[in-house]
């Protein structure tokens, strides 16, 4: 697909095909898995770094993102014999992947680095868990936890529910309907030889599961894995000499806001997300419209928040969500696919870099399903989508990622194949 460039160097446009992923890689998604995360970074960073057929020496710049759990990227880069120019590690979680891809071609653009890695690396399983039992369960309550716990906000699952509750009360959103997004996860992942759940799931069996914190539901939730995830960005010029065809980037908006972050309900409405207003940032600059991409990869911390997302960067009308994620159209073989490696619900729990690293091979064409593998070495997909199948999608051309923090922040990135 051969799309214009902007010449002006003082516009974001500017930016548009100007930077490539060029590597992705990552561990086995697990639990238990006995290692510290810096063995998971390095084996993360190790793999995405050979994918893109270059050399740790190549490698001068290394950002990471962490909550308090993971590894800091000096550290990697030293067990992997990499220099950094320059190296930062965010604090951060949902809404990162794309900030830091961000942040990435900034530091390229200002001579800084070449070539950067970002990497996640997390026991987010057997040491860290997100939803506030093991390692956090005994930390001390401090900062934002002073007020959120006061309401008994003490997980995710808490602390979003009333976004989703509040969406069923105005737009007669179904939990029927949202669950149908855990039952397409799972029938992508069935066809991931890597996805940590490959059991395809029905409506009944989420709506059958125990409630964890109404109106959510136990299959409502994402799967915690230990697992480490890591990606390459350098320039198009360079990502020629690469391994890969390569995967251009056309937009980024990197956490952007509602307009209160800490109490984003007192700033309404509470049913609409952070994808509202970052869409006003990411269609422009990335000079196509959601009504352009082939696929998407909506964070699916839990059903809900992937119609969430897919509803305010509109990929349809307000209200008309549940309709969307539950029609077909986000499967495979549907209109726009979403998550098809299973995501967070299915395949692993990353905070959002492997839903970028499934775009990365969608738009290659090169995704590592259960398909034959040709004489060349790459996989001959045959597009049946039946279970240990295929997870390819015929003619993927533009992607869209959507990551997500909270309902009041998101982050979010178009990509494409050249």
């Amino acid at each position: 697909m051969t799309m214009p460039a902007d010449t002006d160097t003082t516009s974001p446009k500017y930016l548009r095909d100007k930077y490539a992923i060029v590597g992705v890689g990552e561990t086995t998604y697990m639990r238990g898995s006995g290692m510290t995360t810096r063995a998971l970074g390095t084996w993360a960073v190790r793999n995405a770094v050979e994918d893109a057929g270059l050399k740790p020496s190549d490698v001068d710049g290394m950002l990471s993102y962490q909550s308090g759990d993971s590894t800091f990227s000096n550290f990697i880069a030293g067990d992997l014999g990499i220099r950094p120019n320059f190296y930062m590690d965010v604090f951060g979680g949902g809404s990162s992947t794309e900030a830091l891809v961000g942040m990435a071609m900034g530091l390229i653009e200002a001579g800084m680095c070449k070539v950067v890695v970002i990497f996640r690396a997390m026991n987010g399983f057997s040491q860290v868990r997100i939803g506030g039992t093991g390692a956090r369960a005994v930390a001390p309550v401090s900062g934002d936890a002073l007020h959120g716990r006061a309401y008994g906000w003490q997980s995710a699952g808490q602390m979003f529910a009333p976004t989703f509750m509040r969406h069923m009360y105005d737009y007669g959103t179904r939990p029927e309907q949202v669950a149908a997004v855990k039952a397409i996860h799972s029938e992508h992942a069935s066809n991931n030889p890597k996805a940590f759940y490959k059991q395809r799931f029905t409506v009944d069996d989420v709506l059958k599961s125990r409630f964890i914190c109404k109106p959510l539901h136990l299959l409502d939730c994402c799967v915690e894995t230990d697992n480490g995830t890591a990606i390459v960005v350098t320039n198009a010029e360079r990502a020629h000499d690469c391994r890969h065809p390569r995967v251009l980037i056309r937009g980024v908006v990197g956490r952007c806001n509602k307009p209160r972050l800490d109490m984003h309900y007192q700033h309404g409405p509470i049913s609409t997300v952070a994808g509202r207003y970052a869409r006003e940032i990411l269609w422009p600059n990335s000079g196509v419209g959601p009504e352009d991409v082939d696929v998407t990869g909506s964070y699916d911390a839990f059903t809900f928040t992937t119609m969430l997302q897919l509803e305010d960067y509109g990929f349809c009308k307000k209200g008309e969500g549940g309709d969307y994620v539950s029609d077909g159209t986000i499967r495979l073989g549907g209109r726009r696919p979403n998550n098809t490696s299973g995501g967070h619900l299915c395949e692993g729990y990353t905070h959002g870099l492997n839903m970028v690293i499934e775009n990365v091979r969608q738009l290659r064409h090169d995704v590592d399903d259960s398909c034959p593998i040709g004489p060349n070495g790459r996989r001959r997909h045959t597009y049946d989508y039946r279970e240990g199948g295929c997870r390819q999608v015929e003619k993927c051309e533009v992607t869209a990622n959507m990551g997500w923090a909270n309902p009041g922040t998101g982050s979010a990135m178009v990509m494409r194949r050249d």
